[in-house]
């Protein structure tokens, strides 16, 4: 059991909520987001994608089935999406201070501690969420009793997160027979397992990595944190990728690489797309999705070349959920396909991607 301490939720706007720490004592300060998805905490907390983000759960019981095991596979950590949780700091309703899975083997507290990561529960997070969804994502701070607490509120969106999350070194994981470029721009670990499945060699590169030197039969590009805008180094290693024309698949940051780098323009959602039941539709058909997504920023299609077209709406609010080159094998989507945890409705488009790969290795 840890020692109870107070701990504050503190917004930009003067909002303060007040709660119980659960977790490291430190105090932060980030974006304050917040997901509405049921389950899947240890998969969200080690997703790349909430470098720098203060996460609100609004499901109102966090902890009960602890934290799973280390255990490996193919060189991935098998129950976690990264090597380590990526968010600032968690702020839950209902802490369940005891908790029950056959593959657990600590609390989600110690978890937290151990990687210095604070928490607040005890707090409202419905009114939290009201808050943001009329105001729109905004900064705060996490503020445990005894520690010091910053000054200043830090906007991570201002620091290239993709850099800060990205592998350092080029890693090859597998040995099938198509091989596949991984852009990681804060990959989650699904991807690779998904790919892997396909039987591919999957050769990850670092985000601002010029793989144009690489022998490859396709190009995957990432989800990854933050604003787009910052990864330029990326955007150009896309352009020469489109020069050579071998596949190209992207997934959410993908997604708006992949756009940037055919001349349209991405901008910030009032709040992000947080959840794992998001609808989106196929665009010229009648079939819709159930999809998993973490973004807050998202592709505006009314800049898109005449050559390229919107793939998926999303049929909540009518944002971009992906695009698709008219003649050539380039295609994107804002959703996680690999959705680990979350939905599975859209994995065909990496069999999708195969197929296109293996097409274009036997037109040559």
């Amino acid at each position: 059991m840890f020692e109870k301490k107070e701990a504050r939720l503190i917004l930009a706007d003067g909002t303060q909520f007040t709660g119980n720490s659960f977790g490291a004592d430190a105090s932060i300060s980030g974006e304050v987001v917040f997901n509405t998805a049921m389950t899947g905490y240890p998969e969200s907390l080690t997703d790349p994608s909430y470098s720098g983000q203060i996460l609100v759960i609004t499901y109102p019981l966090v902890g009960n089935y602890g934290v799973p095991t280390e255990e490996r596979e193919g060189g991935l950590l098998k129950f976690f999406e990264s090597e380590r949780i990526h968010v600032s700091g968690l702020v839950i309703s209902d802490y369940s201070f005891e908790y029950s899975h056959w593959n657990a083997t600590k609390s989600l507290s110690q978890w937290l501690i151990e990687n210095n990561v604070p928490a607040i529960y005890g707090v409202d997070t419905r009114q939290i969420t009201k808050i943001i969804r009329e105001q729109g994502v905004m900064l705060g701070k996490i503020a445990v009793e005894g520690t010091t607490v910053p000054e200043q509120f830090h906007d991570p969106n201002l620091e290239n997160l993709v850099a800060k999350v990205s592998c350092k070194n080029v890693e090859t994981y597998g040995n099938g027979k198509n091989r596949i470029v991984l852009v990681d721009c804060g990959c989650k670990y699904n991807i690779i397992r998904c790919l892997l499945a396909r039987d591919t060699t999957v050769i990850r590169v670092p985000w601002d990595y010029d793989f144009s030197t690489i022998d490859y039969d396709g190009v995957m590009l990432s989800n990854g944190p933050g604003d787009p805008q910052h990864c330029r180094a990326t955007v150009a290693n896309i352009k020469k990728a489109m020069q050579i024309g071998k596949p190209i698949f992207g997934i959410c940051m993908g997604n708006q690489l992949l756009s940037i780098a055919a001349g349209a323009s991405t901008y910030k959602l009032k709040y992000g797309h947080r959840s794992h039941n998001q609808p989106a539709l196929m665009v010229g058909t009648n079939k819709a999705v159930i999809t998993s997504q973490n973004h807050g920023f998202a592709v505006n299609p009314d800049t898109l070349d005449k050559d390229w077209e919107p793939y998926f709406v999303n049929l909540n609010d009518g944002t971009n959920e992906g695009i698709r080159y008219r003649f050539k094998p380039f295609y994107s989507v804002q959703f996680h396909p690999e959705a680990s945890s979350g939905p599975v409705d859209t994995e065909f488009l990496f069999d999708d991607f195969i197929k296109l790969v293996e097409n274009y290795k036997n037109a040559k």
